[in-house]
């Protein structure tokens, strides 16, 4: 049986189900109840804004990744979202770009993450589409990429698909302080990202208020805005 999203007469709401949970830790929130029309393609979240034409830039030495919310949108899963489009480069050569699909409510501010489309690239070539998952197919489900108000200790899947994308996020500070060569960021937003298809991996994402991200692994920011 594939997810669906089942409209629940009593509340107005939509409510994610599927079969095979098993797979999902119950420790962490995989479940998100949406009333029936709150979600939009456009809207601006304090860690996380998703309007057309808004662009963060973020480098180290060797790699650069540039994030483009599109004037696009797409449907996945009876649902119309915005695409962020990502290309990532390593020592000036393309390996990857990926095109992500996020809707935000309008009653909480949190922004839901409902799958991506995926080229890797090899020598100027596409070689695969490996993490490509749209929530409504075989079995994948939509997850949360940014709460409306982020909570300490917060722990929630950012996406659900079975053996190719099972990313997770925990809050885990407020009050950071982190420089890039965009400037100082005060009080930042500390994510840690895990997984269990690469158990033991852990990875931090650095969000400022009214920014968005602000730094991933060793890329900082080097520049954002419209």
């Amino acid at each position: 049986m594939r997810p669906v999203l089942a409209v629940l007469l009593g509340g107005a709401s939509l409510l994610l189900m599927a079969q095979g949970r098993s797979s999902v830790d119950r420790t962490w929130t995989a479940d998100f109840v949406i009333n029936s029309g709150e979600l939009v393609t456009t809207g601006r979240n304090p860690w996380f804004i998703l309007e057309p034409g808004y662009v963060l830039t973020l480098e180290d030495r060797d790699t650069r990744l540039v994030i483009t919310v599109l004037d696009e949108t797409v449907r996945v899963d009876n649902v119309e979202t915005r695409v962020v489009e990502e290309p990532e480069t390593a020592k000036g050569e393309l390996v990857e770009i990926s095109r992500n699909f996020f809707a935000i409510s309008t009653r909480t501010n949190a922004v839901f993450y409902f799958g991506e489309d995926v080229d890797m690239y090899k020598g100027g070539k596409v070689v695969s589409h490996e993490g490509a998952w749209r929530s409504g197919g075989n079995g994948a489900r939509f997850g949360l990429a940014m709460p409306g108000i982020p909570l300490l200790s917060a722990k929630y899947y950012q996406e659900i698909a079975r053996g190719v994308a099972m990313d997770r996020g925990e809050i885990v500070g407020f009050g950071e302080t982190v420089k890039t060569p965009a400037g100082e960021f005060r009080n930042v937003l500390k994510v840690l990202e895990t997984t269990p298809l690469e158990p033991g991996v852990r990875e931090f994402k650095y969000y400022a208020n009214g920014v968005g991200l602000i730094q991933d692994g060793d890329v900082r920011l080097i520049k954002y805005g419209p």
